[in-house]
């Protein structure tokens, strides 16, 4: 009995195991994705096959024709296709074919000279059709034929060119990236008129079959990171891709880490001054952000209108930023070390001042920076999420009226509203959203350890994120490059610029191609004595 039941546990041990085998291997098989099965003789069939694939929807269109005594049918997907185009360059020149030449075959005839579009292609399994017609072609079936035409008649609603609006510009270019994928890359062909400039196609998603484009300078990009962000976005698998920040996270050298090591930018100008310096850029088709890198720390101090004005006013504007990036880091927990455990430090005067502003409050110095700074981060989300009218009150007016409102009950001191306020106006002068948020999230650790230990555990912190930050790649290039290395000559274009005609090279670490940017003999002079002698001769 023992040896029988052990078989039949055995037994169904083993059916189990097999179901789970089965089951996984149907997993893998997507049932979504359809199969590669040949395009049938019988026109009618097919137009069965597309109602039935897509469950009889409501946008899909069928238009029965006769082309020359031959039967066809014309599908596509209404609100993806231009109608204008099909009726101008389908129908009318199809119903104008009166005769085709009997030795003539109907399917080439047609592919050759009847179809009055640009990109016309042929087409010959259901992957072809499916993929097609969801990208906003039309397919073109004959009776008798087991090919189809595909013709793009791409027309659907899309946003017009807008200003950007995360990042604005002051003396740049007002144009900003859309929804498109072509657009954007219009855009950006608009400023690199060069044959070098290479766009290579990619769909990422086994339902959605996103379309990106992933965009580089032949001869000035790295071929390394180039085949790198390839592999990368190959070897991405999930069923959709609604916007770059999911192929963001797929393809970031450090998951584990508050700091962004990809950049992305809504502005055309900022992507073209990217692939000129050697950078690869990431174009996602539904929105307006590309990506590019490698990114490099230094790189989110940078803002875009930098270049646009004189080396010295953009050096200074530079050193600005990275002092408010500190304020906005350390600001408070240099407050809480002050008051808690370094009293020396702080001048007699200005000692008994915040002494006496403290008298009455319950709360230790940490509790009341953390009533403070949660309650501006949630001030700051709401007036991110409401619409952008009320938004901008509820920020302004909820801070101004919270604030008055603590110090009046008692919660919180004048000198801790005006250090958070401060703070946040501080951290605003990130150019960059993303590296904003890093340094807002660091903050609250650093206000920890200073609790704790005092000025001593924000040196432990700062050591331990400066270390962090050396140990960060992206796409293989060193995060604090140029600083870490540190070497002198790739300084021109860091914390602070160099006038553009010395600016002779581009960044070696990023680029292994053509290093020249500016040629010789760049720097402006004014005339020579000769000159302004034959210029006043000449005036004479």
């Amino acid at each position: 009995m023992g040896w029988r039941l052990v078989s039949i546990l055995s037994q169904i041990l083993k059916k189990k195991q097999q179901k789970r085998q089965n089951d996984n291997y149907r997993q893998k098989q997507d049932p979504l994705k359809p199969e590669e099965l040949p395009i049938l003789r019988d026109y009618k069939e097919n137009i069965d096959r597309i109602k039935g694939e897509f469950g009889n929807s409501s946008d899909i269109v069928i238009r029965l024709i006769s082309v020359s005594n031959h039967k066809a049918a014309l599908a596509f997907i209404d609100g993806l296709v231009d109608t204008a185009s099909i009726s101008d360059f389908l129908l009318e020149p199809f119903m104008e074919q009166a005769v085709i030449p009997e030795k003539k075959d109907i399917f080439q005839y047609l592919l050759d000279k009847a179809v009055a579009l640009g990109s016309v292609q042929s087409i010959d399994n259901w992957n072809q059709v499916y993929d097609s017609m969801l990208s906003g072609n039309t397919v073109i079936f004959i009776d008798g034929c087991n090919k189809a035409i595909s013709t793009e008649t791409k027309g659907w609603e899309k946003r017009s060119i807008t200003e950007p609006t995360t990042q604005l510009s002051i003396r740049g270019p007002k144009d900003s990236f859309t929804e498109t994928l072509r657009t954007n890359t219009a855009l950006i062909r608009r400023r690199i008129k060069s044959p070098n400039l290479w766009i290579e196609p990619m769909k990422i998603g086994t339902v959605s079959q996103t379309d990106i484009a992933i965009l580089y300078i032949k001869g000035i990009a790295n071929d390394k990171i180039v085949n790198e962000i390839k592999k990368r976005l190959q070897r991405i698998d999930i069923d959709s891709i609604m916007g770059s920040g999911y192929i963001e996270q797929f393809i970031e050298d450090q998951t584990w880490t508050t700091f962004p090591t990809t950049f992305h930018t809504e502005r055309p100008d900022v992507v073209a001054s990217h692939l000129l310096e050697g950078r690869i850029s990431i174009v996602v088709d539904g929105t307006p952000f590309v990506l590019t890198a490698p990114a490099l720390f230094v790189q989110f101090f940078q803002a875009p209108d930098d270049y646009y004005s004189r080396f010295d006013i953009s050096t200074g504007i530079r050193l600005l930023r990275i002092i408010a990036f500190l304020i906005a880091l350390i600001g408070p927990a240099t407050y809480i070390a002050a008051t808690t455990f370094h009293q020396e430090m702080i001048p007699t005067t200005m000692a008994i001042a915040i002494a006496a502003q403290r008298e009455n409050v319950p709360f230790p110095a940490f509790v009341e920076a953390l009533i403070m700074e949660i309650t501006f981060e949630i001030l700051r989300e709401a007036g991110l999420r409401l619409p952008r009218a009320v938004g901008q009150a509820v920020s302004i007016v909820g801070a101004l009226v919270i604030g008055q409102a603590a110090v009046q009950a008692g919660f919180v001191s004048p000198v801790m509203v005006i250090v958070v306020s401060v703070t946040a106006i501080a951290n605003f002068s990130t150019p960059i959203f993303a590296m904003a948020i890093a340094a807002r999230l660091i903050r609250f650790v650093l206000m920890g350890l200073a609790t704790m230990l005092g000025f001593y555990g924000m040196m432990l912190g700062l050591m331990f994120m400066a270390i962090h930050l050396c140990s960060l790649r992206s796409f293989g290039v060193p995060y604090m490059m140029p600083l870490a290395p540190f070497n002198i000559t790739n300084q021109q274009d860091a914390f602070v610029r160099f006038p553009l005609w010395a600016l002779k090279n581009r960044p070696p670490f990023i680029s292994k191609g053509n290093m020249k940017r500016t040629g010789d003999n760049q720097k402006p002079s004014p005339p020579s004595p000769d000159e302004q002698n034959s210029n006043k001769g000449d005036e004479s």
